[in-house]
C-alpha cells in the first residue's frame, strides 16, 4: 500500500515537473561582451540621493551581469552596452490603508523611498533588440525612522529588484 502510494506520488510528481519548461538566460548569438556606462543623475525629487547611488548601482549591475551571463565586461565597443540614468528618488508619506492595519499591525503611517533608473539596452548586431524602459521599485520604512539611517539597507532592497527587471528584460527568455 506504501509502495504503491509513494510510486503514485512520484509519478504524480514526473508529470507535474513536465509541464514547466525553464529556459533561463537568452544571449544573441553573436554576443561576447558587453559595457555599462554609469548612470548618470537626472532626479528631479525634492530628497537629493547620496552622491555614490550612481557609481554603485553601475557596479551591481556590470557584477550582475558578469556572475549571470557568459559575457566578457570590456570598456569601449562592446556588442551589448548598457547605459541610463537614475531618474528618481524621492520620499512620500504613505498612509496606512485598512488592509495595512488589520494584516501589518501597523498603527501609524511610514515613508516610502521610490527610485526609478532609465535603462537603454544596445545591441550593435541587431538594432531591432534595441529598448529603452524605466524600470522602479519602492521599499517602505517606518515614519518614526530618519531615511539617512535606514538608506542603505532600502537602496539595497531596491536596487536588487530593479537589476532582476533589468536582466529579465535584457536576458530572460521565459
Amino acid at each position: 500500500m506504501i509502495k504503491t502510494t509513494v510510486l503514485a506520488a512520484l509519478c504524480s510528481m514526473a508529470l507535474l515537473a513536465g509541464c514547466y519548461s525553464f529556459k533561463g538566460i537568452s544571449i544573441p548569438e553573436g554576443a561576447q561582451t558587453f559595457r555599462a556606462g554609469v548612470f548618470e543623475d537626472q532626479t528631479r525629487g525634492t530628497t537629493p540621493p547620496p552622491p555614490t547611488i550612481f557609481n554603485n548601482f553601475t557596479e551591481e549591475l556590470k557584477d550582475k551581469i558578469r556572475n549571470e551571463t557568459r559575457l566578457d565586461l570590456i570598456n569601449s565597443d562592446a556588442d551589448i552596452e548598457f547605459t541610463g540614468a537614475i531618474t528618481r528618488f524621492d520620499v512620500s508619506y504613505e498612509a496606512p490603508s485598512t488592509n495595512q492595519n488589520a494584516i501589518g499591525g501597523t498603527s501609524g503611517a511610514f515613508n516610502r523611498l521610490t527610485i526609478a533608473v532609465e535603462v537603454s539596452y544596445n545591441y550593435r548586431q541587431d538594432v531591432k533588440k534595441n529598448w529603452k524602459q524605466t524600470f522602479s521599485f519602492y521599499d517602505d520604512f517606518r515614519s518614526d525612522q530618519n531615511l539617512v539611517d535606514v538608506q542603505d539597507e532600502l537602496i539595497n532592497n531596491i536596487f536588487e529588484q530593479i537589476l532582476e527587471q533589468i536582466f529579465q528584460k535584457a536576458f530572460g527568455d521565459w
